[in-house]
């Protein structure tokens, strides 16, 4: 007996495309069928038995996300793919978050289509999951939060929102400083069944450590010095809500194994207290450093990570998206036009060029701070290469000087190879730390030493927030004052 051809529909108002996608999927073997509104495409959905179908956004009658939203109540088991030439977060989000299978955005390329559609296919089985990721259709999305950006890994993070937002389980956002991880948990929450409860985020860092615990699980009166009122904690604070503990890495072991017992028995105890209150927190967590190290480092508690990272989620660096500088910095020109009339200021190609070939070690959050500053003091509403002379003109003429007629990626190279042709000898499997560490050592003293060991100048030198900077003094164990 002959296997039945997997049926699709295709709703798509621009007849062209329609007729493209149409042809090749019934090059691929499948049964396709087509709708040029919406309201043709939802009566086709009801009436035939479809294993997928393929909405544009943007159509007469009913958009592809009002399709998606009717027809996924009455048929859960169909995978749907939402196309648009609208790429914005927000179409992402509420695409995935409606049950959607995946989002596409035009131009597409023809393999990439057929490869979605095969795996789309393939999973249709999943329905119970994609029913799943449905709840909580019909929230609104918080418009002050904007994570910008069109590069595919920007539009995976959004991807990724969608998916897990509606559910309960813990989040680890990991990524360097700078690369918007509280912006990702706001969305997270803001996006969940708990967006009309509250969002509270802690700097396990920022925090002093005698103080943390308190902040952390409240007290009661008079449990120590100080004491003098009965207070609540973030977890207390944070009930019917999220908790975001930024930072985690930071957390002492002495307070990781009672995190891990509020995990496990949803409740919390205040200092000074030997009952329990009941919590309904669902917990985001965030961190810089690499967990996995420093739970063979015996540095972060191996059952407590587990239970943090059910859904790890990586944000990349700047340097990795170099493709969103251009749209960040017309978002940070636009909010600083509305909110400190600057004056509508665009930043010419040169100096994108410009912009675009920097290494960004300080991510977005740096960019943000030098674009700004641009914005400031100069009197021109075009900003040109030289409205960013004071940091990136400056900072090449003065290590062009200091490395001579070799850059200082030339310098590290030469130092290096004769080091990796005895490798082959010697069995080595940390060598990206141990490199590092070598190089960061010696820059962070003569920082420091230039400073008069002044840690505030010496970490906006360096780029980074003083607790990064004495935590790698501590890591890296370089005396106060430089003594060996």
């Amino acid at each position: 007996m002959e296997t039945e051809k997997p049926k699709i529909l295709i709703a798509e108002d621009e007849l062209s495309l329609r007729t493209i996608l149409k042809n090749l999927l019934k090059k691929n073997g499948y049964e396709v069928h087509s709708a040029g509104d919406g309201e043709v495409a939802l009566k086709k959905l009801r009436e035939e038995n479809y294993a997928l179908a393929i909405l544009d956004i943007k159509m007469p009658g009913l958009s592809g996300l009002e399709i998606l939203a009717q027809i996924k109540t009455e048929r859960p088991d169909l995978a749907v793919i939402i196309i648009t030439a609208q790429d914005t977060m927000k179409n992402a989000i509420e695409a995935m978050k409606k049950g959607a299978y995946d989002y596409l955005a035009k131009p597409f390329e023809r393999e990439e289509f057929e490869i979605l559609v095969g795996k789309a296919l393939e999973t249709r089985r999943l329905s119970e999951e994609v029913k799943e990721l449905r709840r909580g259709i019909g929230r609104s999305y918080d418009r002050d939060i904007k994570i910008i950006g069109n590069s595919k890994v920007v539009r995976e993070t959004f991807k990724t929102i969608g998916k897990i937002a509606t559910s309960d389980v813990s989040v680890l956002i990991t990524g360097e400083s700078g690369t918007g991880k509280e912006l990702v948990a706001r969305a997270i929450h803001q996006n969940s069944t708990r967006s009309a409860g509250p969002f509270m985020a802690v700097n396990c860092a920022a925090i002093p450590k005698d103080l943390l615990e308190s902040e952390l699980f409240g007290y009661r009166k008079g449990a120590f010095t100080g004491a003098q009122e009965n207070r609540a904690g973030f977890f207390e604070m944070a009930h019917k809500g999220t908790l975001f503990l930024d930072e985690i890495g930071d957390l002492p072991l002495s307070l990781q194994g009672k995190l891990l017992r509020i995990l496990q028995e949803k409740e919390v105890q205040r200092l000074g207290t030997t009952e329990g209150k009941p919590i309904d927190v669902r917990i985001l967590a965030a961190t810089n450093q690499d967990l996995g190290r420093l739970v063979k480092e015996k540095k972060f508690r191996e059952d407590l990570f587990f239970r943090l990272n059910v859904i790890p989620l990586h944000l990349p660096p700047l340097r990795e998206r170099k493709e969103d500088i251009p749209q960040l910095c017309e978002y940070f020109l636009d909010r600083m036009a509305q909110e400190m009339s600057t004056g509508p200021k665009k930043i010419s190609q040169e100096a994108m060029d410009f912009l675009k070939s920097y290494h960004w070690q300080g991510n977005i959050r740096e960019l943000e701070n030098m674009v700004k500053r641009a914005a400031i003091l100069s009197p021109n509403s075009n900003l040109d290469k030289n409205a960013f002379s004071f940091f990136l003109g400056k900072s090449e003429e003065i290590a062009q000087e200091q490395l001579g007629d070799m850059g200082l990626e030339e310098t590290v190279r030469t130092k290096l190879k004769p080091f990796m042709e005895k490798l082959h000898h010697v069995e080595m499997t940390d060598l990206y730390r141990t490199i590092i560490e070598m190089a960061e050592r010696p820059l962070i003293e003569l920082v420091l030493q230039k400073t008069g060991h002044n840690q505030i100048q010496a970490a906006k030198i360096l780029g980074i927030n003083r607790n990064t900077l004495r935590k790698k003094i501590r890591e890296l164990k370089i005396h106060p004052k430089g003594d060996s």
